[in-house]
């Protein structure tokens, strides 16, 4: 029954994110092959995605977000007037080398300029997302283990309930050097486009 359920959520989330990446790129006015060359994402890859055809990686959301200037939790998240975010019963991606889950928390308004999330981080993994786009500041807070995090070419050590902010437009890594899981919640601000 839970790979039933594990199916119809991803399914779920791949017809989500083709419907309103389409809604975007048509509000835009722009076609498939322009929306490919801004993202750097195919464009039978991007077909697939709108047609909710395909289950697009972290790393795909990441590019299409990019490119777009939004948020991710654009693509990942209906919009409803109240609503509660619960552990484990919203959205998840996952990132490909299948070290971090993603949970966007709660949509930003209209391809907002702020997103929240939940991230579990897998134990003894690494997670780069490389450098985001121009202007995202990420707000960092480790609920739960310890995790490193590397800014560029420096490191910081961070425990339960430690924050951090950087910028989130330059190279950066999450890392679990721990035998237990590590919980992170996010919040990102992006400048507007």
């Amino acid at each position: 029954m839970e790979k039933n359920n594990q199916a119809s959520n991803v399914e779920k989330l791949a017809k989500q994110v083709g419907k309103t990446l389409r809604k975007i790129r048509l509000e835009r006015k722009i076609n498939l092959e322009e929306l490919a060359e801004i993202t750097e994402v195919s464009k039978l890859t991007l077909g697939n995605i709108e047609r909710g055809e395909a289950n697009p990686s972290l790393a795909v959301i990441w590019k299409i977000a990019n490119g777009l200037t939004i948020p991710i939790s654009t693509l990942l998240n209906e919009r409803e007037e109240v609503v509660i975010s619960r552990k484990n019963e919203g959205n998840k991606v996952v990132s490909a080398n299948v070290a971090c889950t993603l949970e966007p928390i709660f949509d930003s308004s209209s391809y907002g300029s702020m997103e929240i999330h939940r991230a579990f981080l897998k134990p003894f993994s690494e997670y780069c997302p490389g450098a985001h786009q121009l202007g995202v500041v990420e707000y960092v807070t480790v609920m739960k283990g310890e995790v490193k995090i590397k800014v560029q070419s420096q490191t910081y050590q961070l425990y339960e309930y430690d924050s951090i902010k950087f910028s989130g437009d330059v190279e950066h890594a999450y890392i679990n050097p721990t035998d237990t899981e590590a919980v992170l919640h996010f919040v990102m601000m992006y400048s507007s486009p």
